[in-house]
């Protein structure tokens, strides 16, 4: 590596350099701000004489002293987004000068700074060498063709921004102050020096990286340029499409992949460590098992393009549901639903099922609206929701998972909602959960669809905000007060209208009847559901108020429903805030949930020390000042049995589980982190299988893989809560699956790429082989086509066996050992020639 410090104008037009953009660098992002501080930063340097303006750094990467091309490339690898400013600037100088008679100097800047001017070869021409949509651009405002009909560029408004500004005053000014910026130079030779980890390192001026920068150039940035090429296409650049909001230009890809590393490992990123935890995650880019990752990052992003953009989702039922789930930005729940869609693209679930999902999904988070629970216990729920899951019970099974959270996570009865609702002042809620309210109510088993969003239907109080003096006649002085101050913006005092402002404040039946100029405002004259039982009755008052408001709560019931599945008793045994949890005298843990971090012990103590040393780091002062609630110092002799619990900071082992809880409480009462801490008691015995289904098939997992012999295979692979493991098979999209549920055991390959097509071919490919293939197998095989769906598969099961009955454990042993070194015996040969 060499550094040093350069004017950029010397940079610039050093003869036959191509400055090349690589696809793993991050779109041109740079707006008119950014550009403006720039141009601004160049002309007070030179109004203000001062000497040079320093820039920040370019950092790059070349082949080392030979060169057999007829220009020197250098891979720019940091500070693409200036070095690409400039030369849009240096474009806007060329075509001022080109225009407005002086053809000199733009001889000058066109071969000096924008063009190698004596190379033969039409690609090298270009100085500035771009590999995204930006190419198309700057090529575009090159050839003075930027107002042909172009998408959308940065590069063209950029443009056109330096374009307005520069004068025959200013022309010689930004000349002259482009020569005096300076920046400093950091060449890299390939093969020598390590791009991805000096990159890191780097803390240049301009706009910060985003997560998905970051994650890009991981995995882009050390591939020989060819796969390079291949990866960013085939890759990457379909998930930054899928991942992009459609409406408001916008990329989402740094949220797509924290919902990826969420569904998949459980936890939570932080927001700005989302790329540290991908490269925890995935450390080794060269294993077969990162390149079927990235297939599957892929595949599940195009599900997540319909989630951010329900527009372009064909089937109107499905389309209607996630658009429902966007308007009240269910976000929380795209982990658990990104393989759910899978499930359905595969063929595991049908659209009905699909659509129940997607429905109990907004019953959950609307009753929970409702009665008022705090939306961030939701974070937690969605993410391992999933793994709860039986793909053969498989709502059933999803809605039994909801029904048992307790506490902050608990699903609201119809009792808790016919409460909560009464009360609930509606009107005053944010717009969007106002008019999803709304439409859903009003639209429910509705013939004809109502647009409750047309600017035309607003919300009328029956009785009104301003009531007039007719109101307070009619009614008693108790109605009155508890009509004004108690029911005034709940569901049922609200209606639609298109003749709110007609009807205002006006008294009950002349709502009802108004007819002025036979233009029928009144709630008689109405088609909506919501002012049909106003037709049948001639006061308002209190008592047709909660007959009305019974009438609204039976239809909540239907639109919301509660899951009508049969559970087992809701027991201390399942997840449950550590406030609402029973005193852990004589009990064991399951597991324990910590700040998105799930940890498995049947250890209070463990949980103890694991939460009050995740506090120390958060808030060491806060921890330490709070004597009274946890006694904490750096002498261990303080204590009979210290505990160290980080950085030599020692407290105090030798307490019961009950003064472990109470303390644990008070410190999150304190850190405000009341809903931070969710517990999961063991169980006392062996029956309550059915309602640790994961915990059950990760015990198994866990089990068969230290059994597996002559294969390699799932040597590399842990032990899943899901009811399924999978080991690449030499061919990205292609695995080698084993999958167990209460009726069967299965080895399968699975054809499982994000191509339909690709998997279709691949499948057809195997298939003319199949005779030999079971002849190596020595055995008959199912081949499953499976054409409407997006995967294929080639399997063998044993129906016999119940994962959930260790009793068959030996028999499911013996399945796997028996048939999956045979199953990839007789499959290598032709998968390694799949094309």
């Amino acid at each position: 590596m060499k550094a040093g410090e350069l004017q950029i104008s010397d940079f610039l037009q050093a003869p036959n350099v191509q400055f090349i953009i690589p696809v793993y660098q991050r779109n041109y992002d740079w707006t008119h701000s950014e550009c403006e501080q720039l141009l601004n930063d160049i002309i007070d340097v030179e109004k203000d004489d001062r000497g040079s303006h320093f820039i920040g750094s370019v950092v790059f990467i070349h082949e080392g002293t030979f060169r057999t091309k007829e220009v020197r490339e250098l891979l720019i690898i940091d500070g693409q987004q200036r070095l690409t400013t400039i030369n849009i600037l240096y474009v806007a100088l060329y075509r001022f000068a080109k225009e407005n008679g002086n053809p000199n100097e733009a001889e000058r800047i066109y071969n000096m700074f924008l063009t190698n001017q004596y190379v033969q070869n039409e690609t090298s021409k270009l100085k500035l060498k771009q590999t995204d949509t930006s190419s198309i651009a700057f090529k575009a405002i090159m050839n003075g063709i930027e107002h042909d009909n172009l998408p959308y560029s940065n590069v063209i408004e950029n443009y056109n921004y330096f374009k307005g500004v520069i004068t025959e005053e200013l022309f010689d000014t930004i000349i002259n102050g482009l020569n005096r910026l300076i920046f400093v130079e950091i060449s890299l030779e390939r093969d020598k020096d390590d791009p991805q980890r000096i990159f890191e390192s780097l803390n240049s001026t301009g706009l910060d990286l985003s997560q998905s920068d970051l994650i890009r150039n991981f995995i882009l940035m050390d591939l020989p340029p060819k796969e390079q090429n291949k990866t960013f296409e085939t890759i990457w650049n379909p998930i930054e499409e899928n991942a992009k909001d459609l409406k408001k230009q916008k990329s989402l890809v740094s949220d797509y992949i924290r919902d990826y590393l969420t569904l998949k490992t459980k936890k939570i990123p932080n927001k700005n460590k989302v790329y540290l935890e991908f490269k925890r995650q995935y450390p080794d880019k060269r294993a077969e098992s990162f390149h079927q990752e990235l297939e599957n990052i892929k595949s599940l992003s195009y599900h997540y393009q319909k989630f951010i953009n329900p527009s372009i989702e064909k089937d109107s039922e499905i389309r209607k549901e996630l658009e429902y789930i966007s308007r009240i930005e269910i976000n929380v729940a795209y982990p658990f639903l990104l393989q759910v869609f899978e499930d359905k693209e595969n063929g595991l679930i049908d659209k009905d099922e699909l659509i129940k999902i997607l429905k109990l999904i907004q019953s959950y988070t609307w009753r929970r609206f409702i009665v008022g629970l705090p939306t961030n216990a939701l974070n937690k729920i969605f993410m391992t929701l999933y793994g709860e899951v039986e793909f053969d019970d498989y709502y059933n099974s999803a809605a039994t998972a909801l029904l048992k959270k307790k506490g902050s996570a608990k699903f609201p009865t119809n009792e808790e909602i016919k409460a909560a609702l009464k009360d609930k002042d509606v009107y005053t809620a944010q717009a969007k959960n106002r008019n999803y309210f709304f439409e859903l109510l009003e639209n429910f088993n509705n013939p004809e669809y109502v647009d409750t969003k047309n600017e035309l239907i607003t919300i009328e109080h029956i009785f009104p905000q301003n009531p007039t003096d007719e109101w307070s006649e009619q009614l008693s002085q108790d109605e009155y007060f508890s009509f004004k101050e108690k029911y005034l913006h709940t569901i049922a005092n609200l209606t639609l209208s298109g003749n709110n402002g007609a009807l205002s404040n006006k008294s009950f039946q002349e709502k009802k009847t108004m007819n002025v100029d036979g233009k029928e405002q009144g709630y008689n004259y109405s088609k909506l559901w919501l002012n049909k039982y106003l037709q049948k009755i001639d006061h308002w008052d209190i008592g047709t108020m909660n007959q009305r408001f019974n009438l609204m709560y039976e239809r909540f019931i239907q639109v919301w429903p509660y899951p009508d599945v049969q559970i087992e008793e809701i027991n201390q045994e399942d997840e449950i805030n550590i406030y609402d949890a029973e005193a852990p005298t004589f009990k064991k843990l399951e597991y324990f949930i910590f700040d998105n971090t799930k940890i498995e012990t049947d250890a209070i103590a463990q949980m103890y020390f694991h939460v009050i040393g995740e506090l120390y780091k958060r808030n060491t002062q806060l921890l330490i000042s709070n004597q009274d609630i946890l006694k904490i110092t750096r002498n261990k002799n303080d204590f009979r049995s210290p505990q160290e619990v980080v950085n030599n900071w020692f407290i105090e082992a030798n307490i019961d589980s009950n003064s472990k809880f109470k303390v644990l409480k008070k410190l999150l009462t304190l850190f405000e982190l009341e809903e931070e801490l969710i517990i999961k008691y063991g169980s006392d015995n062996g029956n309550n299988k059915t309602a640790n289904r994961h915990i059950v098939r990760k015990k198994y997992w866990q089990h068969i893989l230290e059994k597996i012999k002559n294969t390699h295979l799932f040597e590399n692979v842990s032990a899943s809560k899901d009811h399924w493991i999978s080991t690449g098979a030499g061919k990205a999209g292609i695995a080698y699956t084993m999958v167990v549920s209460k009726s069967f055991a299965r080895v399968e390959l699975t054809i499982g790429s994000s191509s339909k097509e690709k998997n279709k071919r691949y499948f057809k490919n195997l298939l003319i082989h199949k005779t030999e293939i079971e002849e190596a197998f020595g055995n008959v095989l199912e081949w499953e086509e499976l054409p409407d769906n997006k995967m294929s598969r080639i399997k063998i099961e044993d129906k016999t066996v119940n994962v959930f009955n260790e009793e068959t454990w030996p028999e499911i042993d013996k399945f796997f050992i028996e048939n999956l070194p045979q199953f990839e015996k007789a499959f290598s040969p032709f998968i390694g020639q799949l094309k």
